[in-house]
């Protein structure tokens, strides 16, 4: 089956929709083959290691992304795909999909958690804008689209919650990670430990995710030093990019709360490096005020390293069921609560917890259950139109 993955960009630092294309392209041996098409500069480095063909129209300098030579190129190329994935909304890569492929090529919309509730609260303003694309485009796009995917029921619900004019046929598919290396994981250790040498022999806290408001970064900082002198030899990792330039605020936070020589900040940590990190962590934080699924909670899981997640993490709550974390409110009581608790469990209940994280991974996260769900769905658009899959993905 090929498929085409339509995306604004495929520039590592824009988190989790890149890392999920590159890993579902990655699925050749069960037939899910096919390539990218992407707004970057043709030019850009990061483009340079991918093992599917991508075909950067780039640069586009807008944030919308406008591109004049992606609607002609979709309306060449569609026939050559069985099905495209437009990843994310409210930019031009969706408006050039719905012209070029509706009624033409089956396109599913992956929206990425781009539909959640949160950002109408947050950012009112910014949803105000939204309503004026909403209603001549992206509601076309999705109503349009042969099947609107979620990454779990709690996504597919709050998404409903934004927008009064909607309709679209929804599809949860299973979402998760790929596998870590078939590394020695004292080399992935030491490959971290060059981009964050004074971790070395440390016990720490692991956040691995981008430098973001809706992160809850600035809360975990807060509750770090609130329970720092309960354990004085745990140490803080805050590891990410950070596009907002909000790193040198949060710096000055710790060192005025008296924790700055505990909290280290590495910056983007990638490849083995990354993993290194998983393995080299004592458990990983998230306290984060919005996500709809969260890669790197899945790749941690995966190392068989347990999560403190906060409840808005829309499966903290199956993780926490699963006793392979723990789950507290978005706030920095809860978040406070989250830290508590792991410090205070021994040692034997944190290996249980590793042994059961390790287990919820493999049942419940594993990204080749994503692949097969998305052959199987367009294999259904193209050979049984006429029956209809449920969202949950049952004919």
């Amino acid at each position: 089956m090929r498929i085409l993955h339509i995306i604004a960009t495929l520039n590592p630092e824009a988190g989790g929709p890149v890392e999920s294309v590159r890993v579902l392209l990655s699925y050749g041996p069960i037939g899910y083959v096919g390539e990218v098409v992407t707004l970057d500069d043709p030019e850009a480095p990061f483009l340079r290691d991918f093992s599917f063909p991508v075909h950067a129209l780039g640069p586009t300098r807008t944030v919308y992304g406008f591109n004049s030579k992606l609607l002609p190129w979709l309306i060449k190329n569609r026939g050559r795909f069985d099905g495209v994935v437009v990843n994310g909304l409210w930019q031009y890569c969706g408006f050039a999909a719905w012209r070029a492929l509706a009624g033409n090529t089956p396109y599913v919309v992956f929206t990425h958690g781009m539909l959640d509730p949160y950002f109408k609260y947050a950012f009112p303003l910014k949803h105000l804008k939204k309503w004026l694309y909403w209603v001549p485009a992206e509601y076309r796009i999705l109503r349009d689209a042969y099947r609107v995917l979620f990454t779990s029921t709690a996504e597919k619900r709050l998404a409903e919650q934004s927008f009064w004019l909607h309709r679209w046929t929804p599809y949860v598919v299973p979402y998760g990670a790929k596998n870590p290396p078939d590394k020695p994981s004292e080399i992935l250790k030491e490959a971290f430990y060059e981009k964050c040498p004074e971790v070395r022999g440390k016990r720490f806290l692991l956040f691995l995710g981008r430098i973001h408001k809706k992160k809850g970064c600035d809360m975990l900082i807060q509750a770090f030093s609130k329970v720092a002198s309960k354990d004085p030899e745990l140490e803080l990792v805050m590891a990410g990019p950070d596009q907002q330039q909000w790193t040198a605020t949060l710096q000055t936070m710790a060192k005025k709360l008296g924790i700055a020589h505990r909290v280290h900040w590495p910056g983007m940590i990638t490849g083995d490096g990354k993993w290194g990190a998983f393995y080299a962590s004592e458990v990983f934080v998230l306290p984060s005020h919005q996500e709809n699924f969260g890669i790197a909670v899945a790749e941690s899981l995966g190392c068989a390293k347990p999560v403190l997640l906060a409840d808005k993490v829309n499966i903290a709550e199956d993780i926490a069921h699963d006793g392979a974390g723990l789950m507290e409110q978005d706030t920095l009581d809860g978040t406070i609560r989250l830290l508590d608790r792991w410090i205070a469990m021994s040692q034997q209940e944190r290996e249980a917890m590793s042994q059961r994280a390790y287990e919820c991974f493999h049942r419940r996260y594993d990204m080749r259950e994503n692949a097969i769900a998305i052959i199987r769905l367009f294999e259904s658009a193209t050979v049984h139109p006429e029956e209809p899959i449920s969202a949950n993905g049952k004919q």
